[in-house]
């Protein structure tokens, strides 16, 4: 392909011939034409700022508006108790609006919101702040104070944005729920965060579909003592009941509220939010995140990472606002930096599977941030989709959420790239708040499958089960330097806290949870959780290793592995694999996979037994729950699937699993 704007892929025939070429390439350098633009472009920048990370953070963290400039930078007298620019005040909802709005750009639009029936709202800055202040007041009427929790449990409207933003304004944390939980998950986070309130909404609309939302949450709410008050956003039309003196309409509250909120100078520590973990197999773990660090970590990363050039960048960040990377990089840094976000409320699939496509030329979306579950779906459903809209507006793609396989790496670069557009492939976790590992756009040449380095400023390194470093091979992911945005605790339990994260390696060492690679370049390949491995004959298969030598296979989709008991080997490998377009599974095909993976890794990776999916079971926001595929593959019960985006793939999976049992 040629290096123009209007390259594009036609068939699958001339896809296969084009990624076959570059399954050649090693390492993408960065391309002139981005370089010539870019933000940040000379490598002393990793040296300067390890060299002395606190002037570094303490430079980043003056780019914000301080109400109290900070005089501390670095308090790590207590650790892993760690507390940064403590002495100064600030606040978020001031950074994210008022300073932007006082500069003149209040008629800048913030979020260009598409519906998912296809309604269109331009919300500019000058109404973000307008809203904020007016839902602010309207939380303190409702007696709202600082340090009281409030928590919210919104689809992908505005007014999530704004309700975030009303209580950072006045210093009450939020504790968001994703929209795909159940109502019973987000009682418990409500009853553990001793929340004084909760936003939702009447209902939801999910691919066609209205789902009830305020009738399920009164279902479960009430025995919650500390619950004083429910405000509802009227989206979808759903009736419900509204019990006096705790209910009130959102759109009731805002005009019956005072117009100006000024923002509260907060002290830097001061808790911004909570962010409960999914607790799949365990009590949820509550992220505890603060205002001074976690804003100047977001916003940092988002202008760096991203290449942001706020006055024409058009960002979007496809994730749900429910999960940590819809905080950082729907809310929080594309806010404070000032620049104008795509948000959609619908599925990636929903009203027709080119959508996303439509809406990067319906918006001129420049900067494209979305998971490799999401990739991969696309990959499936074929290059006619994104061969239907003009992308050429595109000037960088990411990645985020899980390690992305070369296959769908070179996918997402050629076609919906058309090879001219970097990959930033970014590693970092809910307790991190922001990235931590990814190439920077306009210095660092790339490598499909791995986030190259860690960002100026963070420290990582690989370990062995000792805790003595590696500096090239596999181990264990940690970082030994605390870093600004990097959680304060778990809400209501240090003690878990610790032994979490710290307890392993001691208090200066935050132990990641994730294996790694990293090679004689000095990149770092993510390899999965360090408890997502498979024990053959006594050899450790990484999960994602095996998945992502089954999706390099040209007839395959997705695919995700997980082990069962093996008399012989201890465990053996079974794979759930869905395959292109219309192709249908075979005995033929599944030894054709055996032999790719054989080939890719070795004859101790090859399944045992391949179980042919048309989907896999998938939370709503497209990730894959292997867990569910474990308990399968081991015979064991399943429990509750309400919350997966199709129940009914589980059950179609399970008959399919035990048919092969008894076979």
């Amino acid at each position: 392909m040629t290096d123009t704007t209007t390259s594009r892929i036609h068939n699958d025939e001339a896809l296969e011939s084009t990624l076959e070429e570059l399954m050649k390439v090693e390492r993408f350098e960065v391309p002139e034409g981005f370089r010539d633009q870019a933000n940040i472009t000379d490598p002393d920048v990793y040296a300067e700022a390890n060299a002395d990370p606190e002037a570094y953070w303490a430079r980043r963290a003056r780019e914000l508006h301080w109400h109290t400039p900070f005089t501390t930078v670095l308090d790590e007298s207590n650790p892993p108790f760690y507390k940064w620019f403590q002495d100064g005040e600030l606040n978020v909802s001031y950074n994210c609006l008022d300073r932007h709005v006082e500069a003149g750009n209040g008629a800048r639009v913030a979020y260009h919101w598409l519906g998912e029936e296809g309604e269109e709202r331009a919300i500019t800055y000058a109404d973000l702040h307008r809203d904020v202040q007016l839902l602010a007041n309207g939380l303190k009427d409702q007696g709202v104070q600082r340090g009281d929790v409030v928590g919210i449990f919104l689809p992908m409207i505005p007014q999530v944005a704004v309700a975030m933003l009303a209580c950072a304004r006045i210093g009450a944390p939020h504790n968001v729920v994703f929209g795909g939980f159940s109502p019973e998950s987000v009682a418990e986070r409500m009853e553990v965060s001793e929340a004084r309130a909760l936003i939702t909404v009447d209902g939801a609309r999910r691919k066609g579909k209205v789902a009830g939302i305020k009738s399920e949450v009164d279902r479960v709410m009430g025995h919650l003592a500390s619950l004083k008050t429910i405000v509802v956003v009227n989206h979808a039309g759903v009736d419900c009941a509204m019990q006096e003196g705790r209910d009130v309409w959102y759109e009731d509250l805002l005009s019956s509220s005072a117009p100006d909120c000024p923002a509260e100078a907060l002290p830097a520590e001061h808790p911004l939010y909570i962010l409960y973990s999914s607790g799949s197999t365990a009590k949820p773990k509550g992220i505890q995140h603060t205002t001074g660090g976690y804003l100047t970590g977001v916003a940092a990363t988002h202008r760096d990472v991203f290449d942001l050039k706020p006055e024409s960048d058009v960002f979007w960040c496809s994730a749900d606002v429910g999960w940590v990377t819809g905080h950082s990089y729907i809310v929080y840094g594309p806010l404070a930096n000032g620049c104008t976000s795509v948000m959609y409320e619908g599925a990636p699939d929903y009203p027709h599977k080119g959508i996303w496509w439509e809406i990067i030329q319906r918006y001129g979306v420049t900067k494209f941030y979305t998971a490799p579950t999401a990739i991969r779906a696309c990959m499936k459903w074929g290059v006619e989709y994104p061969n239907k809209y003009d992308l050429s507006s595109l000037r960088l793609l990411g990645t985020v959420g899980e390690p992305i396989n070369p296959k769908a790496w070179l996918w997402y670069h050629a076609v919906v790239g058309g090879e001219r557009c970097p990959i930033v492939d970014t590693w970092w976790q809910t307790e991190t708040g922001h990235i931590m590992i990814s190439p920077l756009a306009g210095l660092v040449a790339t490598k499909p499958g791995s986030a190259t380095r860690a960002l100026p400023g963070i420290s990582a390194a690989l370990v062995d089960q000792d805790g003595n470093e590696i500096t090239e091979g596999t181990g264990i992911l940690v970082l030994t330097r605390p870093w600004p945005g990097m959680l304060r605790t778990l809400y209501g339990d240090d003690d878990r806290y610790v032994s979490t994260y710290f307890e392993r390696f001691g208090p200066k060492t935050y132990v990641v949870g994730d294996a790694a690679r990293r090679d004689s370049d000095g990149y770092f390949w993510i390899i999965g959780r360090t408890d997502d491995v498979i024990n053959v004959s006594g050899h450790r298969l990484s999960t994602a290793e095996v998945e992502s030598a089954i999706v390099a296979h040209e007839k395959v989709a997705e695919a995700a592995v997980v082990p069962e008991p093996d008399e012989l080997t201890g465990q053996a490998i079974v794979a759930f694999v869905t395959l292109n377009g219309t192709l249908q599974g075979d005995d033929v095909v599944a030894e054709e996979i055996r032999t790719h993976v054989s080939v890719r890794i070795g004859k101790l990776a090859r399944p045992k037994s391949i179980i042919w999916a048309d989907d896999l079971p998938k939370t709503r926001s497209g990730k894959i729950m292997r867990r569910l595929l474990r308990d399968m593959a081991e015979g064991r019960e399943l429990g509750d699937v309400t919350t997966l985006r199709d129940p009914d793939v589980v059950e179609d999976l399970r008959q399919k699993t035990q048919a092969r049992k008894k076979s």
